[in-house]
């Protein structure tokens, strides 16, 4: 975008496109909502050396930006991330629309008919960082759901986006979805997120989605309601009962499947009775991974090569080939320290106790918890919503992952023939 362009004003027409289209998209059919998702699949394909230039560029200045090795592992675009994207398309495609759902409805004593219906949000506000494989997810997930959407990439990723984006807006004005039902905002002046999270009369929710500091800026500025998660501290604890081979695995799995990723577990917690067992063999599983054992007293005797660990660690997002761990005395005790430690994103239980399961899942205060599975699950394709906008850890209208139905909110009609109160 021209520097000599108000960018204030830039940010309203963006805004007030945005809101327009989602008036239009409220009442649009699902067939050419996925039709669109149809079209955009097929032009991620066709397309995928164009996409893959775009990104060479950002992959070229992630040096300067001072990317880490994850943000660089997520900012590139290969072949099978290219497939990944069409393929989420159509999985998004493939799901029930939800609007226009009658949530539930009742007949009062007077015959007014009351039925709860699921409506859009309206606009969203979408900040991200790193990822331009979001920008499809982001997009067919608010257009599915009858919102429009404002995306503001990270400058990391800018060509990627904009490549991107344009294909989506092809797709959109091939098969009669609003021209402005997908903008991607095309500056990456700081200032922009500034006055698109002033916009409350035309912007609806924001929801970010990067680092822990872009979220708490978005969460301590926006002007409307923000959906969102600010860390991924999860925790595997592994119980006396645990089957050793099933907790090395999902350990491991958890730990080391991917580690720039919030779902990943940066923290490990092993009931005493089996710790002389179990830590020396999930040390030497990470010792072939490179990874840095961080742990308490108890660890550090039976694991020679762990590192003490500090208060900090136990609350650290490493994102990194780092983990901290402790030997607890009792599923009270990893119960306590989870619920006091973990950012209430996702923890689980290796255990072949079934109360133990069920005490840890009544207990433990976190937007998804698992038995005996790894926390990489807690993903919004893994759990069948096609993709997913973020994981959010509040409590109010979304937690855990956002799909179609955590973008939308519901109304109320009523069908009445005369009626009036006494």
């Amino acid at each position: 975008m021209a520097e000599s362009v108000d960018l204030k004003k830039y940010c309203q027409t963006v805004a007030t496109r945005a809101k327009s289209a989602s008036a239009q998209l409220a009442v649009l059919h699902g067939d050419t909502k996925i039709r669109w998702l149809k079209r955009c699949a097929e032009l991620v394909r066709s397309h995928g050396s164009q996409l893959q230039k775009a990104n060479e560029k950002d992959l070229a200045a992630a040096s300067q930006f001072g990317l880490t090795p994850a943000q660089i592992d997520r900012l590139r675009l290969t072949p099978k991330v290219l497939e990944s994207i069409a393929l989420g398309l159509g999985e998004v495609a493939a799901l029930r629309d939800p609007i226009g759902e009658v949530i539930e409805s009742t007949v009062r004593p007077n015959g007014l008919d009351i039925q709860k219906v699921r409506v859009p949000l309206g606009v969203v506000f979408f900040i991200y960082e790193s990822r331009p494989n979001v920008t499809a997810d982001a997009a067919a997930l608010c257009v599915m759901s009858g919102n429009a959407v404002i995306l503001r990439g990270g400058k990391e990723a800018i060509h990627s986006n904009q490549a991107l984006a344009k294909l989506l807006s092809q797709g959109a004005q091939e098969t009669g979805i609003p021209p402005h039902a997908i903008q991607l905002v095309e500056t990456t002046d700081r200032q922009a997120v500034e006055y698109f999270l002033a916009m409350s009369d035309q912007i609806d929710v924001a929801i970010p989605r990067g680092g822990e500091g872009l979220i708490r800026r978005v969460s301590e500025e926006a002007t409307m309601p923000v959906i969102k998660h600010f860390a991924g501290n999860c925790h595997v604890y592994v119980d006396a009962s645990a089957d050793q081979n099933m907790a090395l695995a999902v350990t491991l799995n958890s730990k080391c499947h991917r580690y720039g990723v919030c779902n990943a577990a940066e923290s490990l917690l092993v009931h005493k009775d089996i710790a002389t067992d179990f830590l020396p063999k999930i040390a030497e599983k990470f010792k072939e991974q490179g990874v840095e054992i961080r742990g308490d007293d108890t660890t550090c005797r039976i694991i020679s090569t762990a590192i003490p660990a500090t208060e900090d660690d136990y609350r650290d997002e490493f994102l990194a080939p780092i983990i901290a761990v402790k030997v607890v005395n009792s599923l009270h005790e990893a119960i306590e320290h989870i619920n006091r430690y973990s950012s209430k994103h996702t923890e689980t239980i290796i255990t072949s106790d079934y109360p133990s399961a069920r005490a840890f899942h009544a207990q433990i205060d976190s937007s998804a918890v698992m038995v005996n599975a790894s926390t990489r699950f807690n993903d919004g394709g893994e759990f069948g919503l096609g993709a997913e906008i973020g994981i959010s850890t509040d409590k109010f209208h979304a937690r855990g992952p956002c799909g179609l139905t955590e973008l939308t909110s519901y109304k109320y009609l009523v069908y009445g023939n005369g009626q009036v109160r006494e």
